[in-house]
């Protein structure tokens, strides 16, 4: 399948602006601990190739392990998160499948027990700019990998 819009070219002006959010919450303490596997579930639940490409290069340039990586998927599952990993992706699972319901009490209760209010709203922040951005790649079928030179992912080694 070939892409069908650029949209960075097609309105520029608003693209930017999301990548000031997306610049923004990457300076936060708990995005730099947590953005990228919230990120790559997000992207994961969202089906959109490109932001799942880019995220597991992303998180591996940054010392994330290889079975982390692949466990993410199985995350409730899997042995390899701590429990403060698990609040965060509960949390990203909860707000990316927002349906004709509410958060429940019992997530809410979840992601403070591990969290406190600014990083809950930071969190928070860093899955609406995923989930946009993932329904922007879907959306236009942006191409995995074709970014790569441009972000530096190609130094992540992974072709």
């Amino acid at each position: 399948m070939s892409q069908r819009l650029n949209y960075f070219q097609a309105a520029g002006d608003l693209a930017k602006k999301c990548m000031e959010l997306s610049a923004a919450l990457n300076q936060k303490p708990v995005i730099k601990e947590l953005g990228q596997l919230i990120m790559l579930r997000a992207s994961q639940l969202n089906g959109c190739a490109f932001c799942v490409d880019m995220h597991v290069k992303e998180a591996r340039m940054h010392g994330e392990r290889e079975l982390r990586l692949h466990h993410v998927a199985v995350w409730r599952e899997s042995t390899l998160f701590s429990a403060r990993e698990r609040a965060a992706l509960a949390w990203t699972e909860a707000l990316t499948r927002l349906t004709n319901q509410e958060v429940s009490d019992e997530e809410w209760g979840a992601v403070r027990e591990h969290f406190n209010e600014e990083e809950i709203a930071q969190i928070s922040f860093q899955i609406a700019a995923i989930n946009s951005w993932n329904r922007m790649g879907v959306a236009f079928r942006a191409t995995p990998g074709s970014a790569d030179a441009a972000y530096g992912l190609d130094k992540a080694g992974l072709n």
